[in-house]
C-alpha cells in the first residue's frame, strides 16, 4: 500500500473511531498508529492512537467502548484528565493512566494555551467494536 492510500485509510479510520475529537477546530487530532488482533486473546485487539492536542485543544467529555481498557501515555507537553470522579489531574510527558472498561473521561485538554501536546492511547477492546469514543450527549 502506497503511502497516499494509507493516509487516507488513517483519516477515513480516524473519523469513524473517534468522532468525539473530530468536531471542533481546538479538538485534538486523533492518529490511528496500531491496530491488530491480539493473538493469544481471541476476541480482542489492540488498538494505538496518536492524539495531537493544540494549544488550548480538548475534547469533549466521553465514553470509550464498552469493552475497551485503555492506558494512555503523555508522549510531550501536558494533558489534564479526569475519569471518572476521580480528581482532575495533570500528566507529563512520561507520565501516564489507565482506564476501565466503561469508565467516563470527563476531562481531557492540554494543560497548556500556548504548547502542543501529545499521548498515546492504547486499547484493548474487543475486536467487534465499531466505535473507539462516543461524546455525551448535550
Amino acid at each position: 500500500m502506497t503511502l497516499k492510500p494509507l493516509a487516507l485509510a488513517f483519516a477515513l479510520l480516524t473519523s469513524a473511531l473517534c468522532p468525539a475529537l473530530a468536531q471542533a477546530q481546538d479538538a485534538p487530532k486523533a492518529t490511528p498508529a496500531f491496530k491488530s488482533a491480539i493473538p493469544n486473546v481471541p476476541g480482542k485487539s489492540m488498538i494505538a492512537v496518536v492524539v495531537d492536542y493544540p494549544p488550548g485543544g480538548k475534547s469533549p467529555s466521553h465514553r470509550h467502548a464498552g469493552s475497551a481498557f485503555i492506558y494512555a501515555h503523555v508522549i510531550s507537553g501536558a494533558v489534564r484528565s479526569q475519569v471518572d470522579d476521580q480528581p482532575v489531574k495533570v500528566y507529563r510527558a512520561g507520565e501516564g493512566w489507565s482506564e476501565n472498561p466503561g469508565a467516563h473521561h470527563r476531562v481531557s485538554e492540554n494543560a497548556s494555551a500556548t504548547e502542543p501536546a501529545k499521548l498515546l492511547a492504547v486499547f484493548v477492546v474487543d475486536s467487534s467494536e465499531q466505535t473507539l469514543t462516543t461524546p455525551d450527549p448535550k
